[in-house]
This record gives structure tokens, sequence and C-alpha cells, in this order.
């Protein structure tokens, strides 16, 4: 990667011209991102969604490249989480623009359209799939995480178009899924061989650069316990009860682990980095019999840096030791079975201060030269990890303002969108070059 941080030079009248045309440009992307909200674009379930954005990307004229992902291509790569369930229909899509005249670097946008389940419907305020605008919000789910950033960045490229220019170096638009659950889509796009300069995420920061990220082991619990009547119940094992005394100790493993992170380089200022989480459970077959059975879908954050391995190992450890002292599980011990994401930390090196530079040059353009653009850490993960640590491509995260991500009522704000798409806009301008387009 180049070491130029500095930003190409706009041509005369572009910055004007460019944040009038996303102004002109926006109740069409507002009414885009809406059609898009709509779609449910849940895991297993994201074909319609990845059509909508195939379409999109060609009605536009990039070259599109859109194709089934398969898990024996990836099996073997770094950072590689296990999928349990229906993975045959697996798309990734891209979209990629080259210059007539190449001059800037290059770059990588992506993001993802899959997202997480909504719970209960009733205990939304509107549906999760009705995007309803309501005082400067739209909300909907994954309204904010992330398909506001995603159109935000095509919608930053229309706006170079509509001004008049192109970008004068290559740039694909990555339409990925799979980042709630493995991060599979991302590798799928190494995989197949796209590379650039950089790589940015406009996943929800309130444009703010996301510089470091934890990692992430999800885990099931498999306890198995003996079914008797429940009017015996003493004399068999209630699976469910067990698996509550394996993740009290599991509670307690996330202590000490938050207590050595006070010491870590990176995260030692952030309270409580790491958190454990028991996200699904499901057990028992009926309510008058001691359940013989009980699995238990487990998050645990890991910092920067910490071997996945060694962490395995010492979760591994706890629930044995845990079933050691159990007066039924001694001699049954439950199976730890490794699912979804197996995913380092990272943090963003000085090889990316060249594209920060011209990052916070875009945002001091649009928000004024006194705002400062603010970098973070965050205790979640993105896609950022497999580019950053893996292919030796910065990527950072910034985009809109979002509430409520991954809850009730997710929403995501119409103005931060606006001024990110005019970020975007300025930055690939100045990171890639532009190219006066002819009639």
């Amino acid at each position: 990667m180049t070491t130029d941080s500095t930003p190409l030079p706009l041509p005369d009248g572009a910055l004007e011209r460019i944040t009038k045309a996303v102004d002109a440009g926006f109740e069409a992307q507002v009414g885009f991102l809406a059609d898009f909200v709509a779609i449910p674009s849940l895991r297993f379930e994201e074909g319609a969604a990845q059509d909508f954005m195939a379409q999109a990307l060609r009605k536009r004229g990039y070259k599109v490249d859109d194709w089934t992902i398969r898990l024996e291509d990836l099996e073997h790569l770094p950072g590689f989480g296990p999928i349990h369930g229906d993975f045959s229909r697996a798309r990734s899509v891209v979209g990629s623009h080259h210059s007539a005249r190449t001059k800037g670097r290059s770059l990588i946008l992506q993001g993802h359209l899959d997202v997480v389940p909504t719970g209960p419907v009733e205990m939304w305020k509107y549906h999760p799939f009705d995007p309803v605008i309501e005082n400067g919000w739209m909300n909907g789910r994954g309204a904010g995480d992330m398909k506001a950033g995603t159109v935000a960045a095509l919608y930053a490229l229309d706006a170079l178009k509509a001004a008049g220019f192109e970008p004068a170096a290559t740039v694909h638009f990555q339409s990925v899924i799979e980042e709630e659950s493995t991060g599979l889509g991302a590798l799928s796009t190494l995989q197949r061989g796209y590379r650039a300069d950089v790589a940015v995420l406009p996943e929800p920061s309130s444009l703010t650069i996301n510089r470091a990220q934890v990692g992430a082991l999800w885990f099931r619990l498999r306890v198995r316990g003996k079914p008797v009547h429940v009017s015996v119940a003493g004399e068999g094992s209630n699976a469910i009860m067990a698996g509550y005394d394996i993740l009290a100790a599991l509670k307690e493993m996330e202590a000490e682990w938050n207590a050595r992170a006070a010491q870590d380089p990176v995260y030692h200022d952030v309270p409580h980095p790491l958190n454990f989480n028991a996200g699904k459970i499901g057990g028992g077959d009926w309510a008058s019999s001691v359940p013989a059975w009980c699995d238990i879908d487990c998050r645990m954050g890991v910092l920067p840096g910490q071997d996945l391995e060694a962490a395995k190992a010492e979760i591994e450890a706890r629930v044995s030791g845990a079933a050691r002292d159990h007066p039924f599980l001694s001699n049954n011990p439950p199976e730890v079975i490794w699912n979804g994401f197996q995913a380092e930390g990272y943090v963003l090196g000085p090889d990316a201060d060249p594209a920060l530079a011209v990052m916070r040059a875009a945002h001091a353009q649009v928000l004024g030269a006194g705002a400062q653009i603010a970098e973070h850490k965050m205790t979640a993960l993105t896609d950022t990890r497999f580019y950053g640590l893996y292919y030796d491509i910065p990527a950072f995260c910034i985009g809109p303002t979002a509430q409520n991500i991954h809850g009730f009522d997710e929403r995501v704000e119409l103005e931060s969108i606006r001024k990110l798409t005019v970020v975007l806009a300025l930055f690939i301008a100045q990171w890639c070059g532009l190219n006066p387009l002819r009639d």
C-alpha cells in the first residue's frame, strides 16, 4: 500500500457539485433503503436481498460477480468458522468499477445484508420489516446494522457520477452475508481474489472510526441428564438446571478474563471489554418429565492477540472443572461444540494512516474544520479482521448513527446517513482520484 497520506486534489467546484448531488439524490436514497430494509434477510434467507443488490449494481453498469459460496473453498483459510445449517444457497455479490485512467488508490467498500432475528414481533413499536420513518429516523431490523451504511456507499458512488466524475482507480462494492455469525461472506470475497489498498466498511458508528475490535468465540454447551417422572425427580438429573451450574462457572471465567484485560495495552481503559453471553437455550420435552437434554448457545469475547486455541482450551477446562464437582455431570460431562465465530480481535495498525488521513480530511470538509473525527475501540467485532489480519489490507469502519441494533425498535438517523454519504463520496474522490466523465 502506498504511504502517501495526501488527499488527491479535487477539481475546481467538485466539493459543491458532489454535495449537491448527494442532496438531490437523497430522497431516492431513502426510498431505496426502505425497500432494502423491507426484505427480511435473516440467516440462510438472504437470497432476495442479494438479488435486490445485484440488480442495483447491474443497473448502474458495474461488472457484477454473483456466486454461490462453497464451504470447501474456505475451510482451510484463516478465520474460518464452522456452519451449522443449510448453507447451500449462500451467495456473495461484488460490483466492480474499473477506471478509464488510473491515477489513485484502489478501494473496497463492503456492507453486509444479513440481519439478526427480530424476537417477538409484537414487542416492536412497528413491524421490524416495515421501515417506518418517524422524527428523522428510519425504523426496522437491519436499518442501522448495516443496510443504511451499505446504501450510503452505493449512493456516494452515484453522487460522483451525477457530479460528472468517476473514481480514478478500481473500486469493488461488496455485498456479503454471514457477518453476524461467521464472516464467511467477507472471507469468500478474499478467496475469490478481490483486493484493494484499503477496505472501508460503513458499519454504524455515529461517524466515528472503529480502530480496534475484540474477537469472539461461539460454542454450544450440550448437557445431558437422566429423565424420570417428576414425581421421583430426585432419582433423575435435570439437564436444564445442570446447564445453569455450568453457566455460573463461565460467568466466573468472564470476570477473570476482564481482570486480565485491565493490563491489556489496547483495552486497558475500556470497562469490561469481554462479554460472555448465553444467547439461546433449548431443552426438555415435557413439563412433568425431568429433562434429559439441554443445549445452550454461547458467545465469549477475546482480546486482540489472544490465542484462540488457548482461549478455547481454557473454556473447555472451565466446563470440565464445573462438571467434575457436580453430582451427575462428574460421570456425564457436558460437551463443548465449537460453531460459528472463531474470530480473532483486530487492531488497526499504522499501515492504515494514509487512508485515515484522507478520511479525516473528508470528515472535516463535511462537518467543519473544528470537528475532530473520533476513533473508538469496539467490544464487538466486524469483518475488518479478515482484511487486516490475513490479507495485509488495512480496514476500518465508519458509519451512520443507529440505535437498538440487535434489539427491539432498531433505527437509524437519516441526517447521519446523508452526512455519511457525502463523507464517503469525498473520501472516494480524494483516495481514488477523479476522472471527468465524457458525454
